[in-house]
């Protein structure tokens, strides 16, 4: 069986700005139809790499392609496929939402007949169908929508976000986050940003850029898997003092640290402690309340990469 072919491929992809090194040789693959993580700190080099695919910048050396089409070769071709949102995406405030994306579709040339359907489907998508506020008096949150119909309406392949939800409140992100999530499987949606929790909640597949290198590729669980350190949650009825001092001399305890009735600690031997800690607590004659095993976070993730590579 054939490899299906990725979205986004890069291959030693390079660019420099004088002395300066914004991408360094970075490589990875996207696979069509995810959410792709693309995450970095400010400054990383994230959206150099969004300038290529788009057309707005060209790299150094190295080679960037969109669906197998390499963007030296045929770029103009291929960004037929793409939509994009940048990070602070321009409105004119007179219009309304209808009325820009139509502008918007226009400007693509999707076909007179098909339009007024596919700017309907889009505003409905966005949550804004009906509104008819125009939109300087929209909130950043419905801007933000608003911005993804419109990168949308020439039905592309490809979505590229830089940053969407940056600078948004918490209902706004979600709003966004929603939108989002509700495109995998129907378009490759390549979002770009540092915000590490909307990842960790929308997307498949995640890259990690640093100073302009790539620090790590895997799917979010396997990220988090391989980083994962074992660790033990548990909530007692009464005091745990004397749980934590007969804990702590057992050989699998790496770790442990206690808050009134709640314990957290890092074994050695997950299956052992799972087996001991049940045991210890009902020869105190203490009820459990919760027991529980932590998983990582991509924020713990991230801060290992990072601070692992190149430093």
């Amino acid at each position: 069986m054939s490899t299906p072919t990725p979205a986004v491929s890069v291959r030693a992809l390079t660019k420099r700005f004088g002395n300066a090194t914004a991408l360094d040789r970075v490589e990875f693959d996207v696979p069509a139809g995810s959410v792709f993580g693309f995450l970095g700190p400010n400054g990383a080099g994230k959206t150099t790499l969004l300038r290529i695919l788009t057309g707005l910048a060209r790299p150094t050396s190295g080679t960037a392609s969109v669906f197998g089409v390499d963007l030296g070769e045929r770029g103009t071709e291929i960004r037929r496929r793409i939509g994009f949102l940048p990070d602070v995406p321009g409105f004119y405030p007179w219009m309304t939402a209808a009325e820009f994306v139509s502008f918007a579709g226009r400007l693509v040339g999707v076909d007179v007949a098909t339009l007024p359907g596919r700017v309907e489907a889009l505003l409905d998508l966005a949550g804004l169908n009906g509104v008819s506020t125009r939109i300087g008096g929209y909130s950043r949150g419905m801007k933000q929508r608003l911005g993804v119909a419109q990168a949308l309406v020439g039905a592309p392949d490809l979505l590229l976000l830089d940053e969407p939800t940056s600078a948004l409140d918490p209902i706004g992100r979600r709003e966004v986050l929603e939108m989002i999530a509700s495109l995998r499987g129907r378009t490759t949606v390549f979002f770009s940003t540092h915000i590490l929790a909307d990842v960790e909640r929308v997307c498949d597949t995640v890259a990690i850029l640093d100073r302009g290198r790539l620090a790590a590729f895997d799917t979010v669980a396997d990220l988090k898997r391989r980083a994962a350190t074992e660790r033990i949650s548990i909530v007692v009825d009464g005091d745990a003092a004397e749980l934590c001092e007969r804990l702590r001399s057992r050989p699998w305890v790496q770790a442990i640290d206690r808050d009134g009735a709640t314990l957290r600690i890092v074994a050695a031997d997950l299956a052992l402690a799972c087996r001991e800690v049940p045991e210890a607590v009902a020869s105190l004659r203490l009820g459990l309340r919760r027991f529980e095993v932590d998983e990582a976070s991509l924020e713990e993730v991230f801060v290992r990469v990072v601070g692992e590579k190149g430093r």
